[in-house]
């Protein structure tokens, strides 16, 4: 016989794995498809409902049984989604800061303008091909010179998601930019 949700929540509430597993499977499409049709950006809803789970994971003492799971879940992917498009305006703000290439008198035109191309395609790669949260990101790691520790409390998302995404940031632009390199 199948446990029950509010068993599983309760064995979640334990520390049970597995019991988090099954909870995990059952909820994650719904909870995907329902991030993905607000966002509209499949690596930010994969990233939004990631989060979701490690936050219930991370508060599983806090999980009542006899409440239904699902709205739990809804209402923290709501928070996560609100708080991902107040910190688009903040990478948009930062975008706009990316400041222009700066040579001086001496330098050889030729270079300059090899120069003067790289970044202007480093900076559409940025804009064009990095996901919205990892574009965030990255911008404030690598423009704002921020820490990981500082970019995760700023955004509210944990220092390994900060990683990732920088790490993500990266290989988008190795794969980009490869001809450059």
């Amino acid at each position: 016989m199948q446990d029950t949700e509010s068993q599983l929540i309760e064995r979640t509430r334990g520390g049970d794995r597995e019991a988090f597993r099954v909870l995990f499977e059952k909820y994650q499409p719904i909870l995907f498809r329902s991030v993905l049709y607000t966002l509209q950006d499949v690596d930010t809803a994969h990233d939004v409902v990631q989060e979701t789970f490690v936050r219930v994971w991370n508060h599983r003492s806090s999980l009542q049984p006899h409440l239904p799971l699902l709205g739990y879940l809804f209402r923290i992917s709501r928070n996560l989604v609100l708080d991902h498009l107040k910190h688009e305006a903040v990478q948009k703000k930062l975008e706009a800061k990316i400041p222009p290439a700066m040579y001086g008198s001496g330098d050889d035109p030729v270079d300059s303008l090899h120069v003067s191309m790289l970044e202007e395609k480093v900076a559409e790669v940025i804009r064009t091909k990095l996901p919205v949260k990892c574009r965030e990101v990255f911008l404030l790691s690598r423009v704002e010179e921020m820490s990981n520790a500082e970019i995760g409390r700023q955004l509210g998302i944990s220092v390994k998601t900060v990683e990732n995404q920088i790490t993500r940031g990266l290989r988008i632009l190795r794969r980009h930019l490869w001809h450059y390199l």
